[in-house]
């Protein structure tokens, strides 16, 4: 799989965090240690799934992606942002932008996804 990563990553960790969970959110490889059973995701099909459980069967429903550009990747205290393009297997391209807030401006845990 071929990864285009955002130039807003340089410098700032807390960025590139945000980047590698838009990433991790693509490709359904979220790590059980960034979210809990207190983790919320609203997605834009009306969805609200909780926890690790519920993210998991979510993520697992996914298509394999051939590639992602992160367009941008933003973060500022307990919040971030990113988005960008993801190629499926099948060839067909789909646009994302999620948006999260952590637990604390740490950027350990995520509170919720949207």
């Amino acid at each position: 799989m071929k990864i285009n990563g955002s130039r807003d990553c340089g410098n700032s960790p807390k960025n590139r965090i945000m980047q590698d969970i838009a990433i991790a959110l693509e490709t359904g490889n979220l790590t059980e240690g960034s979210i809990d059973d207190s983790t919320v995701w609203r997605r834009t099909d009306g969805r609200k799934l909780e926890g690790v459980e519920a993210l998991r069967g979510a993520l697992d429903e996914l298509l394999p992606v051939q590639s992602i550009t992160v367009s941008h990747a933003v973060s500022h205290g307990k919040a971030g942002a990113a988005n960008g393009v993801s190629v499926l297997s099948d060839g067909r391209t789909r646009r994302f932008c999620h948006v999260v807030e952590f637990t604390s401006v740490t950027a350990m845990t995520i509170a919720e996804i949207s």
